[in-house]
């Protein structure tokens, strides 16, 4: 039986979740898959008819904002400009969601794409034609820096090089963001925090989301090391807080790189035992950040390793129980409403 939804009417932005068609993809892996690409064939295959059944299952999910997720490039373009066609792509799912169809739902009002930032100047024109692809919904980027020393830590998918976010090729594209008005998403994994602090500290004017709270690590040579390094987490969440234009988003936890839980694909575990196991990492979150610098984030589907959508969104409820009718707006909604500019969703009039 599924859960029973958790304070129904909470209106809800979904400020992370993908959209792909990684089939062949998948298929492309050896045998045996790492547990990442074992999440990833729960959902195969995900647009807007399996986005659109997972946010209207119950939860009061009033509006998304798209993370890119390397889907749909442009075949034939050069591959500065590939990303481009993903861009091009969500603003269709955010049109047809715009359409009224589906009532005042609105996927994808907001869009963050990719742009190779070690491009440096010539990064601005890729800038400013993802720009244009958005149709005004395109609100920022993410380039991954995910890496480990390790290999089996992050798996074939992820070929981010060492010290990307400190590099002066990375840094020469990233000043065009604050120009354009543009938001960055970084995502690294927990030993890497201190190269996020970095950035931040060099460009305080930028506006930066760290996501899946920093991805505490459970795998590979980490596998059993989760309490031990928890303090040293915790620490350069601290730190990384005290960057103003920093936010960060509380999910992610049920990654198969976190192993929160350990059990997945599709645990089957309630949401009370999975706020349980997140509760010390998305409390440190919101205690550092505060509610104003911090959401609840889906990272749908590939936290569906841990949880389906409704529980997921229980799981974060629960979590949330003790905050005040203000703060559970802001973790729920009015912050991703503010930082990825779509606070008309909040005030459709």
């Amino acid at each position: 039986m599924p859960e029973a939804i958790l304070e129904p009417d909470l209106p809800i932005i979904d400020p992370h979740h993908h959209l792909w068609d990684l089939r062949p993809l998948i298929d492309s892996f050896p045998q045996p898959r790492h547990p990442f690409i074992e999440a990833l064939t729960l959902a195969p295959y995900y647009t807007f008819n399996e986005l659109l059944a997972d946010t209207q299952s119950g939860h009061n999910v009033i509006g998304t904002v798209f993370m890119e997720c390397g889907a749909f490039y442009r075949s034939g373009a050069d591959q500065a400009f590939k990303p481009v066609g993903e861009v091009e792509y969500v603003n269709g799912v955010a049109a047809q969601g715009a359409s009224g169809l589906y009532g005042n739902y609105r996927p994808c009002a907001g869009i963050i794409g990719h742009a190779d930032m070690t491009l440096g100047d010539d990064a601005k024109r890729v800038l400013e034609l993802l720009i244009e692809a958005g149709n005004g919904r395109f609100k920022g980027i993410r380039h991954q820096g995910a890496w480990d020393a390790d290999p089996d830590v992050l798996g074939p998918p992820f070929h981010a090089r060492e010290g990307l976010y400190l590099s002066d090729d990375f840094r020469a594209g990233f000043k065009h963001l604050g120009a354009m008005g543009l938001t960055f998403d970084a995502w690294v994994v927990e030993p890497q925090l201190d190269d996020v602090i970095e950035l931040a500290r060099a460009f305080p004017d930028q506006p930066i989301v760290l996501d899946h709270c920093g991805t505490p690590l459970g795998i590979a040579s980490y596998k059993g090391k989760l309490p031990e390094r928890f303090d040293t987490w915790r620490a350069k969440i601290r730190t990384l807080a005290e960057c103003e234009n920093v936010s960060v988003k509380l999910g992610g936890l049920a990654m198969a790189f976190c192993m929160m839980p350990d059990k997945g694909p599709a645990a089957g575990i309630g949401s009370e035992v999975l706020a349980g196991m997140w509760r010390p990492y998305i409390e440190t979150c919101i205690d550092a950040f505060g509610p104003s610098r911090a959401m609840f984030e889906s990272n749908f589907p590939v936290d569906r390793w841990g949880a389906d959508y409704r529980t997921l969104w229980n799981a974060f409820k629960r979590l949330a129980a003790g905050a005040s009718a203000g703060e559970k707006r802001a973790l729920f909604a009015g912050t991703a409403a503010r930082v990825y500019g779509v606070e008309h969703l909040l005030d459709p009039a």
